[in-house]
């Protein structure tokens, strides 16, 4: 079998802007043949899915799926390229869908969302079908299966820009309810202090350093100052530290403390985040069409 090198991956990539998994696979069916490869892929994917395969898709929707009487539930991210196309119907049927075969299969990742089976095809060739049908790029970013301990409760917001799976323990289901409401509008990044990633408290931490230093006090009072600063950071970004949402006097945690309840966990998606999204300049773009029609014309025109 011949050798699929990394160079000929993105030889490939860069010939048919498809994605490079898939460059890999067809090299690989192809045995190396890069004219055989590239015919693979515009048969498999099409022209239009083709070409949009490396462009942005920081739109979309959150679809969220519960089952078994909230014993089980599952999320996914599907993205796109404009919020015109996240409200298309057959977008958000196929948001849906996978969020149903999440729960029922339980994909270790969106590798193995898109190999199972959907009508008949598998989800990855469904996707490819539906970006052939609309002309935008359509990705599916992410996706997770929860196993309650007590009861999943869930919330949607925006537009389906926002998603929340919470799992209460006791408490009822108005008590799910808030609090996956409350998660969506604070977005806390943990349960506590103790979850919330390392990186992000050293990042709040040299922050809190400058901002004390500058105020030119004493070593002493400079450490008191950042560990002020971090501690109120933390209630700030963790679920039971945040005052509650309908009644601020109130933190998350003494809410669930007068319900004799607690949160095992929760998962939020918020459609996009940390993706950089693609700021356009239609002048600059039409212009540069303008100039390159400009250069053919020259081309074209016959020497005098």
């Amino acid at each position: 079998m011949a050798e699929i090198t990394a160079s000929m991956v993105r030889e490939l990539r860069e010939k048919t802007d498809a994605p490079m998994m898939e460059c890999k696979r067809a090299l690989t069916e192809a045995a190396g043949d890069m004219a055989k490869a590239e015919e693979i892929l515009r048969v498999k994917l099409g022209n239009k899915a083709s070409k949009a395969a490396s462009r942005i898709t920081a739109e979309g929707v959150v679809a969220v799926w519960i089952a078994d009487g909230g014993k089980s539930g599952g999320m996914v991210e599907l993205n796109c390229e404009t919020d015109f196309v996240a409200r298309n119907p057959d977008f958000l049927a196929l948001a849906d869908a996978l969020a149903q075969l999440v729960v029922a299969h339980d994909p270790a990742d969106v590798v193995g969302l898109a190999r199972l089976s959907l009508d008949g095809s598998t989800v990855e060739e469904a996707r490819q079908a539906l970006v052939g049908r609309i002309g935008e790029n359509i990705t599916i970013r992410r996706s997770i299966r929860l196993a309650a301990k007590g009861r999943l409760s869930s919330y949607v917001h925006g537009g389906a820009r926002i998603g929340v799976i919470v799992d209460c323990v006791a408490g009822d289901e108005a008590l799910g309810k808030d609090l996956a409401m409350h998660i969506a509008a604070s977005k806390p990044v943990a349960l506590v202090a103790a979850n919330v990633a390392p990186g992000l408290i050293r990042k709040e931490r040299d922050i809190a350093v400058a901002k004390a230093a500058a105020s030119g006090k004493p070593a002493n009072i400079v450490e008191k100052m950042v560990e002020g600063a971090i501690q109120k950071f933390l209630k700030e970004v963790t679920l039971l530290g945040q005052p509650f949402v309908k009644n601020d006097k109130q933190t998350v945690e003494q809410l669930l403390k007068s319900k004799g309840a607690s949160v095992a966990s929760f998962v939020l998606y918020v459609v996009g985040e940390g993706i950089e999204k693609k700021k356009d300049d239609f002048a600059a773009e039409v212009m540069a069409q303008v100039g390159q029609a400009v250069r053919s014309e020259t081309r074209a025109a016959p020497a005098s």
